[in-house]
């Protein structure tokens, strides 16, 4: 694992500080205390990074889940008893793990996918503008369109035109020109500038501005364009922003409603990220699902026993590992560690980076998963693959992620069934030969009762005085629908004068008068 360690290191680097106001955002735009979102980050770094079997994914509280807790707290009645909740999710996630629920991801389109990670690309730009700006009224984790504060997505961006901070945007251009410098041009130069990653330059530069314009009213960075990580006083203040659950409500239906619904939204939101890392992992690794959902539940155990939020696997932070160079799991657990340093030692340091900054970092990675190549890339593959990625995406900005991908494979799986429709047959017709039509029906590998309307159509628009030959031998599966219909068009077809032949792999038989009992004596596996 060490031996990428040049790799990796400056990886977790940019990590950590796309990580951190994130952990913030999100503890804020759910309602719960901030120290909990930098608890979710440290466990998913350190622990569901040190257990997990992906590579390249990094996980840590998410925004999809930023509702549903807001939420939670509420209805159950304080913090605490939700963080039972919080650890019966994780239970229930150790269980779906043992069961081998993992396999669910693998039963969502690539369409979908990748309209997932291009939502989520352009949902950050969009989100991230504000902040460029200096407007930093909406928390940074809020990734839904109709926003906590009553806006939405493009209101915000329109209310930052109005409140522009110049000494932020200042340092947010500065801090963009370096990043695409030192990618483009400094990076292809020296093995130097790629393990000195151009975020931390920008980060650099930006905790120098602010400290040497403080003070000047034009060009200098109000302390809430900051970062603002909680600064304890002693060790008993820092130890006091820990919470525990109160396991005296454990019994409540509330709470295990809660816990399930944590537990099936985290679960289905790795599952996902998992698929969408390993498409972007240039090295291809595939990770193991189930040993995932473990890794999962156990962090998600740890975090609800000391105050932290619910973890899943993020693609934020798993696309800027992939994008900075990250190799192994050792970077998402040396940002881990990062997270843990910085807030024990360095708070007051961290609290002199400006948000615009490490705005213009997520602009970069938002950008790489928004590509404009891949919007034609994708037309380019048909409308099987344009249709479904397309609502993926729309659904994605202007709902949220998980009505986004659901619409996608709503899309997606009305497109199988257009197509099972069209394909579960092929026609030969040919010349009139003895007064008769001559035509052969090829049936598909599969015929299900999905492909029932297409065939009746087909045995209704046979002319009279036809030979139909119907070729079953590439048939691997009939359903029993598909049988009935045959056996009531038989009847029929004496009426028009229709003769069939069926042609199996076992021989040729003339107008059979029974096909269920012809197909229960074929092979089981046919």
């Amino acid at each position: 694992m060490f031996k990428n360690l040049k790799n990796d290191l400056p990886a977790s680097v940019v990590v950590f500080f796309v990580a951190l106001p994130l952990c913030l955002g999100i503890a804020l735009a759910s309602g719960a205390p901030l120290f909990s979102g930098l608890i979710a980050g440290i466990i998913g770094g350190i622990v569901v990074g040190g257990l997990s079997g992906s590579k390249i994914g990094v996980s840590g509280p998410a925004a999809g889940l930023a509702a549903i807790v807001l939420t939670s707290i509420g209805t159950l009645g304080g913090y605490e008893n939700f963080l039972v909740a919080v650890v019966l999710g994780g239970v229930i996630q150790l269980v779906f793990g043992f069961l081998r629920a993992g396999i669910i991801g693998y039963y969502f389109p690539s369409s979908v996918i990748k309209g997932m990670l291009t939502g989520i690309g352009i949902i950050i730009i969009l989100k991230q503008i504000p902040h460029f700006f200096g407007y930093d009224s909406d928390p940074e984790g809020d990734f839904a369109f109709f926003q906590v504060d009553g806006e939405n997505t493009f209101s915000e961006i329109f209310n930052s035109l109005n409140y522009i901070s110049p000494g932020a945007t200042i340092i947010a251009v500065i801090g963009l020109a370096i990043l695409l410098f030192w990618d483009k041009v400094l990076a292809k130069k020296a093995k130097f500038f790629q393990v000195i990653q151009g975020p931390l330059v920008a980060v650099a530069l930006g905790i120098l501005y602010f400290i040497f314009t403080q003070g000047n009213e034009s060009i200098g960075i109000a302390k809430e364009h900051l970062v603002s990580v909680p600064i304890p006083g002693d060790l008993s203040s820092f130890l006091g922003q820990f919470s525990f659950p109160n396991f005296g409500v454990i019994l409540s239906g509330d709470i295990w409603i809660t816990a399930f619904t944590i537990a099936l939204v985290a679960s289905l939101e790795t599952l996902l990220c998992v698929e969408a890392t390993d498409k972007l992992d240039p090295d291809k690794n595939v990770t193991p699902t189930n040993r995932e959902l473990l890794a999962q539940g156990t962090g998600n155990i740890i975090s609800g026993m000391i105050g932290g939020l619910p973890i899943t696997q993020v693609i934020v932070r798993s696309s800027a590992n992939i994008q900075s160079g990250g190799k192994t799991k050792l970077s998402a657990i040396i940002h881990g560690f990062l997270l843990l340093i910085s807030v024990v030692l360095i708070p007051r340091l961290l609290n002199m980076i400006p948000l615009s900054v490490l705005a213009s970092i997520l602009l970069i990675v938002g950008y790489k998963l928004a590509k404009p190549s891949l919007f034609k890339k994708m037309y380019l593959m048909g409308w099987k693959q344009f249709i479904p990625f397309t609502v993926t995406v729309l659904g994605i900005i202007f709902i949220d992620l998980l009505w986004g991908i659901g619409l996608g494979l709503l899309v997606g799986i009305v497109v199988i069934l257009i197509k099972s429709y069209q394909n579960s047959h092929f026609l030969h017709i040919e010349d009139k030969s003895n007064g008769k039509h001559k035509i052969t029906m090829t049936l598909a590998e599969e015929v299900t009762f999905f492909n029932k309307g297409a065939i009746l159509k087909e045995f209704d628009r046979l002319p009279e005085d036809t030979y139909l030959t119907l070729d079953v031998r590439k048939t691997r599966y009939l359903d029993n629908d598909i049988i009935e219909i045959l056996e009531d068009f038989s009847s029929k077809a004496k009426q028009r004068n229709i003769d069939i032949k069926l042609i199996s792999e076992r021989g040729e038989i003339e107008n059979p008068d029974s096909y269920i009992k012809f197909f229960s004596l074929r092979p089981k596996n046919t």
